[in-house]
């Protein structure tokens, strides 16, 4: 073995996000956002819904109720609430949809620094000349698991070098990455993408 590939989240982490931030695009509430997007995860099991669940009910928030629940693969999660279709979910999928962050990308990039994940949320386009509006976006935190450090450091010990490999932001992927020691980091790689890489990096071993 020369080289060794981890998953982020649940794997190097500890799986269990906490929300850290809510940021309303202008014209938003906050508490409104939390609700919405309470809303959309309702039922749901993945860590990030679950960190919007207990977020919600700890400030007492009442979430709508959602309908036509769908799960997007890699980009997130969306549904109808209150008659109006909402998209929850990552910055691929914004700019897939053609929503622009305006305003709360310089705040994006700061959360993403700070090693925050982030979702992104979204509202159905008024119109076909309209673009899909960004309503505002939530960030979450997740701490390495104890013992992580040392796993990567015994590896790094046996001369095996170390990669990241995780669907979340370059921000997050690389504050993870730089606290753990691992030797490098693909990020934004979509959950059917990640076998590619590791055959990537198994293409690129030296032989011999």
């Amino acid at each position: 073995v020369r080289l060794v590939a981890f998953d982020k989240t649940g794997t190097l982490t500890e799986g269990k996000p906490q929300l850290q931030a809510v940021e309303p695009a202008v014209g938003q509430a906050a508490d409104q956002l939390l609700a919405l997007a309470a809303a959309l995860q309702h039922g749901s099991e993945h860590p990030l819904a679950r960190a919007v669940l207990q977020a919600s009910a700890a400030a007492g928030i009442d979430a709508p109720a959602a309908a036509d629940l769908r799960a997007v693969p890699g980009r997130g999660i969306e549904g109808r609430v209150q008659g109006r279709l909402l998209r929850l979910g990552s910055a691929r999928w914004r700019d897939e949809l053609g929503a622009p962050a305006d305003a709360l990308q310089a705040r994006a990039d700061a959360l993403q620094a700070q090693g925050c994940s982030l979702a992104w949320l979204m509202a159905e386009a008024a119109g076909h000349d309209r673009a899909v509006p960004v309503l505002g976006l939530l960030a979450f935190g997740d701490r390495p698991k104890a013992g992580a450090a040392a796993a990567i450091a015994r590896l790094h010990a046996l001369g095996i070098r170390t990669a990241l490999i995780s669907g979340d932001n370059r921000g997050a992927a690389a504050s993870v990455a730089a606290q753990l020691g691992i030797d490098e980091v693909h990020a934004e790689v979509l959950p059917g993408d990640k076998a590619e890489v590791v055959a990537q990096l198994r293409a690129a071993l030296p032989t011999g």
